[in-house]
């Protein structure tokens, strides 16, 4: 536990107690709390559940006031557990110790460098991450790193015997670094205060949430899993519609929805145009059209304005507007999704990434510098640039499809810093629009 924090970048005095050692990686260690000579502001408890009222006692008497506790044996195990999770909380209670879990894997914190739980820092970003469970919320929050979303805070819950789920989104409502909430939930210890904190949190910021003990099978599992009772999932779906959290249905979901949310803009209605190749078209607009999203087709004028953009070849535009596997600039991609952004019948756009510089040369090193560049580069960058500009411009959301990621590509880098997720697969896109859509209506701003 020690070596987390000390690998991850965190600047604070850490404090190993541990009455039978003199050293641990370096640092002294003290034999009971009382014998550190400065002041606690966390304690990290990994002792056998029996041992953790007692210590907590210790950390009163010291004026510690947070504990985070990473052991188990508690509700999840049984009557003897459910006692010393009752004792521990009455200890915590008495002294004004606010207490994370039991029975979970910990904390990060990229503001202040802290990890209990990751042995290697993750991504800092705006994305702020509670899940109930420990070991699988670790792996998804490092897998979601390695894909490049970044968090800003992991806070693993475990059995909330203390601060609970609503408590948390409380503090993540307020948090200048938190843009968007996700949260893996298996059931609530108040129903009905979540529900009121939930109501006014979605006001501000986004809660995109995967329920976990949806089938009898699994209600059974979070029992002994947090001590959670699962709940109906109607009830906690109807909740979410009611409300206007996101739902997902898959876990790595909670992500990818994430990433849309962070930084495009919201959608005003449900109306997609869809730009790409062939079957590429057909695919999104099924996936569209699966979610209730509408692709109206395009006005005669603007119709005219895009085939004159496509080659000889291509079909006349509608709606998905077919490149026929022809190459495009940037600038001509950007120049076709400005028109049908200034529909007031479009609401947003899925699109591709533009070729990238990098496709004709790879040797080349590209960087933002473009009186540097041959000619073809200049352009391509250029209008990349003009294209990561329209959401802004227009207020609405680009979602962007590219099939195979090259590494460090600087096309993909300009669209992200304006504001435009890039997905794998028509469907991700599909997800992601439709969330900015339903995002769009607990906002308000859809059209009357």
């Amino acid at each position: 536990m020690v070596e987390r924090p000390l690998k991850t970048g965190f600047k604070g005095a850490i404090y190993p107690i541990n009455p039978h050692r003199t050293e641990i990686l370096g640092l002294p260690t003290y034999p009971s709390v009382s014998a550190v000579p400065g002041a606690i502001d966390l304690a990290v408890m990994t002792t056998p559940a029996a041992t953790i009222p007692g210590l907590l006692r210790q950390c009163v008497e010291k004026g510690v006031k947070g504990a985070v506790v990473i052991s188990a044996g508690f509700a999840e195990v049984g009557e003897e557990g459910r006692e010393f999770e009752q004792a521990m909380v009455e200890v915590a209670r008495s002294g004004g110790i606010r207490v994370v879990g039991p029975n979970c894997m910990g904390i990060w914190s990229a503001a202040g460098q802290l990890s209990l739980c990751f042995p290697h820092a993750p991504k800092a970003g705006p994305i702020a991450f509670i899940s109930q469970s420990g070991t699988f919320g670790v792996a998804m929050a490092q897998v979601a790193s390695d894909k490049g979303y970044g968090l800003t805070k992991f806070i693993s819950i475990g059995n909330q015997a203390d601060l609970e789920v609503s408590d948390y989104l409380e503090y993540l409502a307020a948090d200048k670094d938190t843009r968007v909430i996700v949260l893996y939930i298996e059931g609530l210890k108040d129903g009905r205060r979540f529900f009121d904190v939930a109501r006014q949190v979605i006001k501000k910021k986004p809660i995109v949430v995967y329920k976990g003990g949806r089938s009898a099978a699994g209600a059974r599992a979070t029992m002994s899993h947090t001590a959670s009772l699962a709940g109906s999932e109607k009830i906690f779906e109807s909740m979410c519609r009611q409300l206007g959290l996101l739902q997902v249905q898959e876990s790595f979901h909670l992500f990818e929805i994430a990433e849309a949310l962070v930084g495009s803009p919201v959608a005003a209605g449900n109306r997609v145009a869809i730009l790409g190749s062939g079957g590429q078209g057909v695919v999104g607009t099924d996936a569209c059209s699966a979610l209730g999203l509408e692709l109206p087709e395009l006005d005669a004028e603007t119709s005219s304005r895009i085939t004159a953009l496509l080659p000889p070849h291509a079909p006349t535009a509608k709606n998905p507007v077919d490149f026929a596997g022809s190459s495009r600039t940037a600038l001509q991609e950007a120049e076709m999704i400005e028109a049908l952004l200034k529909l007031d019948y479009i609401d947003g756009v899925i699109s591709n990434v533009p070729v990238s510089p990098q496709i004709w040369d790879r040797s080349l090193k590209i960087d933002r510098n473009l009186n540097s560049l041959p000619e073809p580069f200049r352009i391509a960058l250029s209008g990349a640039q003009v294209y990561a500009s329209l959401p802004k411009r227009y207020n609405k959301p680009i979602i962007c499809l590219r099939f195979v990621r090259l590494e460090h590509d600087v096309m993909e880098d300009i669209l992200r810093e304006g504001g435009i997720p890039i997905y794998d697969t028509p469907e991700q896109c599909a997800r992601a629009m439709y969330t900015l859509v339903r995002y769009g209506a607990v906002r308000g701003k859809h059209k009357s």
